[in-house]
């Protein structure tokens, strides 16, 4: 079980802006049975969990008494530097089950994707319920199924583990081959020009016609 250090913050603590100077990120731990806790976790450590864990990952908080397990239940990314700002940790209770998605993990290799057939992943994650304590790290996806053009894998056909329920509707595909279509370069055809140099052809003979009559150009819009 991965273990974090987090530090209780109070109503009259630092502002959200003076806790990240100082390099750790506000975050707030509920559940079922936790009250909301306020606390403060450093941001480097964050970072090497979150990318251990995702949201699947029992993260046993220390620094509130007891050991707590939580989930990683949502991140906030600030949107210029793509870094947390701010993290909900669900706090979660043996025996009880929970809703999480559970990232999918491709494994195997696709008769239809080596003779030159693009496999598409419609999916990279699947939403299940099961007792938090038994939480897979990633679910395998056997893309050997998929041997022909047009061949699919829905998510009722993955095996899960023992106690994992599925959640995401059984009919939604996971992954699919299907054919490479090569794109076209359009050919862009050679302008026409016949008419403009018949019609400056037409307007420079109206003008050689007037001139020989002694009409100016100026005459012949009156």
């Amino acid at each position: 079980m991965l273990t974090l250090d987090v530090k209780k913050r109070t109503d009259g603590g630092a502002s959200a802006a003076v806790i990240r100077r100082a390099g750790f990120i506000p975050a707030v731990v509920y559940g079922a049975h936790q009250t909301a806790t306020p606390v403060a976790v450093s941001a480097i450590a964050f970072g090497k969990i979150l990318r251990e864990a995702g949201e699947a990952t029992i993260v046993s908080l220390t620094g509130l008494g007891e050991p707590l397990p939580t989930l990683i239940h949502e991140v906030d990314l600030d949107p210029l530097t793509n870094l947390p700002r701010h993290v909900d940790f669900y706090a979660v209770t043996k025996g009880e089950k929970v809703e999480v998605h559970v990232p999918l993990e491709f494994t195997g290799v696709s008769a239809a994707v080596e003779a030159g057939a693009n496999l598409v992943k419609v999916m990279h994650e699947l939403e299940v319920e099961a007792d938090p304590m038994n939480l897979p790290h990633t679910i395998a996806v056997d893309i050997s199924a998929l041997a022909a053009l047009g061949d699919k894998i829905h998510a009722s056909d993955l095996i899960l583990p023992k106690g994992i329920t599925l959640v995401t509707p059984a009919e939604e595909v996971v992954a699919l081959v299907q054919e490479v279509v090569e794109e076209k370069e359009e050919e862009i055809a050679p302008a026409d020009i016949s008419s403009i140099e018949v019609e400056k052809k037409g307007k420079e003979e109206e003008q050689e016609a007037g001139a020989e009559a002694g009409v100016t150009p100026a005459e012949e819009k009156k």
